[in-house]
């Protein structure tokens, strides 16, 4: 018989219900599947004909909820590595659907249109869990950890918060390159190995461009890309294509301004890769010529049919955009060379004037945080979006974490 359609957190082992025709592409360590599955049925054959069962182990109770078919019976495969058993389970409103495509989210390449309209589908469910005055439950069990190598606010909180609102538990460490063993000389994957076997998924900001892809290589389970230096951002460019969505009420036809740091800024490579995967879409870059942005975003746009234009008039751009995404010149990537930073800084900046040119239904934003490239006189224009932005991270990053652990 099947189980009914809910999802089932788990405590200590971290078993995942997935249905039987998926295949895991990380299959857990030292978990002797036949016997295990013979062993769980076993104990369950007496118990097909009851509209509920109880199984033992030794002191542990595993409870469940029987339907009355067998049609797609979803097996107990445990991710923790050594002998798997079936341990406590306790049920929730949510249902386990078919495996995530993705086993971790390292970059905006990653993701189709499709795949990110039904993650956007997703979040506004979350959106309406987290406005919900009851707790959720569904990822109750289960245990992320956040590695950051550099200083976060908004990003660690927005999935530390997210977690929690599924239920779910958090451990953290807010600045790994100084306090952890990485200042002892600890290799990144020697630490991923050493973190997995606390947690069930891993956050990762990190200030080197790819440790996100060697901490991926490195785990066995999911590895979510908060930042990896100048590289990627994906779950942010997730969050603004949604504020995009949300915000204009469509993503083909949109027309984009990046402005600010574009070659060391990870949000504006990412959001390009995504918004190239619209329609008659068109991308404005306005940055001080320090900090262009790359030849490689520019030829994938191309390779793409994504028309693309650099430009240094930011009024002349933001007459002409849905979107005016700003950017901070990061003053942590230029190293020694502070007299190139001060000659970046404060060469774009979006104030009333660029207000008093810009459509009525365009809006305005900004990653976070900004230092003085917005005034702060801008933030009470509704068309001042960077705030509702930064609180749809939430219900994105909900939307990921529930994905990632338990599937559609």
């Amino acid at each position: 018989m099947a189980l009914s359609p809910q999802t089932y957190a788990i405590h200590k082992e971290k078993l995942l219900f997935r249905p039987s025709t998926n295949f895991l592409t990380k299959y857990p360590r030292g978990c002797n599947q036949s016997s295990f599955y013979s062993n769980f049925f076993t104990k369950q054959q007496s118990l097909v004909n009851s509209s509920s069962a109880s199984i033992y182990k030794q002191d542990k109770h595993l409870s469940f909820t029987w339907p009355s078919q067998m049609g797609h019976l979803r097996r107990p495969v445990c991710r923790s590595g050594g002998p798997c058993y079936p341990l406590d389970v306790e049920k929730s409103s949510i249902s386990v659907g078919e495996k995530f495509q993705l086993d971790d989210v390292i970059e905006s390449q990653q993701f189709d249109r499709e795949i990110m309209s039904d993650i956007f589908e997703v979040a506004r469910e979350m959106e309406k869990i987290e406005k919900n005055s009851s707790a959720s439950k569904i990822l109750r069990g289960y245990l992320m950890a956040t590695l950051f190598y550099e200083p976060s606010t908004r990003t660690r909180l927005s999935f530390e918060s997210a977690m929690k609102r599924l239920g779910g538990e958090v451990l953290t460490t807010e600045n790994a390159r100084e306090f952890s063993s990485a200042a002892k000389g600890e290799t990144l994957e020697d630490t991923i190995r050493t973190v997995e076997g606390y947690s069930d998924i891993i956050v990762m900001r990190h200030f080197e461009s790819g440790a996100a892809k060697r901490a991926a290589s490195t785990a066995n389970i999911p590895i979510i890309n908060a930042g990896d230096g100048p590289g990627q951002h994906p779950t942010q460019a997730l969050l603004d294509v949604y504020t995009i969505e949300r915000e204009i009420g469509r993503l083909d036809g949109i027309r984009l301004g990046l402005v600010g740091d574009l070659a060391n800024g990870r949000t504006v490579r990412s959001l390009a890769y995504l918004i190239a995967k619209y329609q008659d879409t068109k991308i404005y870059f306005v940055a001080p010529d320090i900090v262009k942005m790359k030849d490689d975003i520019k030829d994938y746009l191309t390779s793409k049919g994504v028309e693309w234009e650099e430009s240094m008039d930011l009024l002349e751009v933001a007459s002409k955009c849905d979107v005016v995404y700003q950017t901070r010149i990061q003053r942590e990537r230029f190293g020694e060379r502070i007299d190139l930073y001060e000659a970046a800084r404060g060469k774009y900046i979006v104030d009333r004037k660029v207000l008093d040119v810009m459509p009525k239904h365009a809006i305005i934003m900004h990653p976070l945080p900004r230092l003085d490239e917005i005034t702060v006189d801008v933030d009470a224009d509704p068309r001042a979006a960077y705030f509702r932005q930064a609180k749809n991270g939430l219900y994105i990053r909900m939307a990921l974490l529930k994905l990632l652990l338990l599937g559609w």
